[in-house]
């Protein structure tokens, strides 16, 4: 029989049973399962921009989501928790904006164009998007990573355009 280590080891643990559970889309959300004895329950992450990596402030914010998303998979609910990256777009905008300036390829956004300059942003998005939702993972956060979403995302732009449109109509902005 072997010895029990006298410190606990959380890499030969955690990422095992986190895999485990992703493998068996543990935390995947299915509509069709919602009835009267498993009641919806959801949460959208306020999520974090996409401008590097997280805050202990962010690991808090998840940390609760996770415990009442948890809870709510306990209590038999079908339970979506949404994942989604860079919630204004402001922060990864000065983000960017000063990372070009910096490689001296812009003195202002204007410079190379609205196109030119979202491409700048994906290309961050791509890059440093995925860093957040790793360290998310790593957590042990139990979202529906297949849902995955960033606010530049076209169904999603033209869905927030189309309502702006409608308020603007009805003159509610």
């Amino acid at each position: 029989m072997s010895e029990i280590p006298k410190t606990y080891d959380p890499q030969s643990v955690e990422s095992r049973w986190y895999q485990y559970w992703l493998d068996r889309k543990c935390f995947v959300a299915d509509p069709a399962r919602v009835s009267d004895k498993r009641p919806p329950y959801s949460i959208v992450i306020p999520p974090p921009n996409v401008t590097g990596v997280l805050t202990l402030g962010h690991v808090l914010n998840n940390t609760i989501q996770d415990i009442l998303a948890r809870r709510a998979r306990m209590l038999g609910g079908e339970v979506l928790w949404l994942p989604g990256t860079d919630h204004a777009g402001i922060a990864t905008q000065t983000v960017v904006e000063r990372a070009l300036k910096k490689q001296g390829l812009i003195k202002h956004r204007d410079d190379i164009g609205r196109e030119k300059f979202l491409e700048k942003v994906w290309e961050w998005k791509e890059k440093h998007g995925g860093i957040i939702i790793e360290q998310l993972k790593r957590l042990g956060a139990s979202c529906d990573w297949t849902r995955t979403r960033f606010t530049l995302d076209p169904d999603y732009s033209r869905c927030v355009q189309k309502v702006f449109v409608e308020l603007y109509t009805k003159g509610l902005i």
